[in-house]
């Protein structure tokens, strides 16, 4: 089993520079792509499904973007094409049924701004919930490879307005610096002195709150797109998850 992994990893690093490598690698792994969009649509994709070529391209980007340090790559796929169709499906609810503001109505002529139906979806918060559902589970699962629970997580959030915009300090730095997030992927460990030096917090206030910045670092770097965009607001706006 290992040695498929191994196998796998290698076809990925090698499908980087060489599209047919790639093509092979995609057309091999079309079960698979089938699979997670049948997830997504909750039925068997048929051939001419928009979801179907988008979960392609997204294999595509993940083969493009994979590191060893990112864990397994079909997981690291999996997720690169949920993301992509969650996109993909929330652009199609914006667009369902607009008109421009400017367009004339057939009889009177006037502005169409009062028949905008109302886009309020319960189906569609149904989805986003389950996608969201989804996302802390697989959050969960990879915490655990850092020894961190959603407990640790919820008892080591900063509690005070200044140890939030610590940090918030340590992440913007984090995000800005590529080279320290695959560090922490790799070591499984939160570069606290780095994040410290480099952001101009002090040390020990990153530390009270380690079991915490690794839930969020897990959230910036490995495709969580509804957490992460949770999260960037709250650390955005200054307020406590």
């Amino acid at each position: 089993m290992e040695s498929d992994a191994r196998e796998l990893i290698s076809r990925v690093y090698q499908a980087k520079t060489d599209n047919q490598t790639a093509d092979r690698l995609i057309a091999d792994y079309m079960p698979y792509i089938r699979s997670e969009t049948a997830k997504f649509l909750k039925r068997t994709p048929e051939p001419d499904d928009d979801e179907l070529s988008i979960a392609m391209f997204a294999f595509y980007e993940a083969i493009g973007s994979y590191s060893e340090s990112r864990g397994a790559f079909l997981n690291f796929a999996a997720l690169q094409i949920k993301n992509r169709l969650i996109d993909n499906y929330r652009k199609e609810r914006r667009n369902y049924g607009q008109i421009s503001l400017d367009t004339p109505d057939d009889e009177d002529r006037n502005a169409l701004l009062d028949t905008i139906p109302d886009t309020h979806d319960a189906y569609e918060e149904a989805d986003v919930r389950d996608a969201t559902r989804e996302e802390i589970a697989e959050l969960s699962a990879q915490m655990l490879d850092f020894g961190v629970s959603m407990h640790d997580v919820a008892e080591n959030s900063p509690q005070q307005e200044r140890s939030l915009a610590n940090c918030q300090k340590a992440i913007a730095y984090a995000r800005s610096h590529p080279e320290l997030l695959e560090d922490f992927l790799r070591t499984k460990r939160v570069p606290i002195a780095k994040l410290a030096k480099g952001s101009g917090v002090e040390r020990k206030s990153l530390e009270r709150h380690r079991r915490y910045l690794v839930a969020v670092l897990l959230i910036c770097t490995n495709g969580y797109e509804i957490l992460r965009g949770h999260i960037m607001q709250v650390l955005r706006g200054g307020r406590k998850l």
